[in-house]
């Protein structure tokens, strides 16, 4: 896990997703490919910020869920999980 630099919302959000790109291109794939998310949030309070970060890069609109959870690792704001199709 690389070092979580930013400390809102939007730019730990950011984080996340370019690092969950990364792991897309490493697979074969892109955002395009990915049928469902699930998101952690700290505070479910930052769901609309989160939600203009998020709605730039999975234009596809995947299945999503989304959950308010009592602590992330490194006192994180965001994590994301994804399921992509890989051919």
């Amino acid at each position: 896990m690389k070092t979580i630099e930013g400390t809102t919302i939007e730019a730990q959000a950011e984080q996340a997703i370019k690092n969950l790109g990364e792991i897309l291109k490493a697979a074969g794939t892109d955002f395009s490919k990915v049928v469902k998310t699930t998101c952690f949030l700290a505070h479910i309070s930052d769901f609309a910020a989160f939600n203009a970060v998020y709605e730039k890069y999975f234009v596809s609109k995947p299945a999503r869920s989304c959950f308010e959870v009592a602590a992330l690792p490194k006192g994180a704001l965001v994590e994301i999980e994804a399921v992509a199709v890989v051919e």
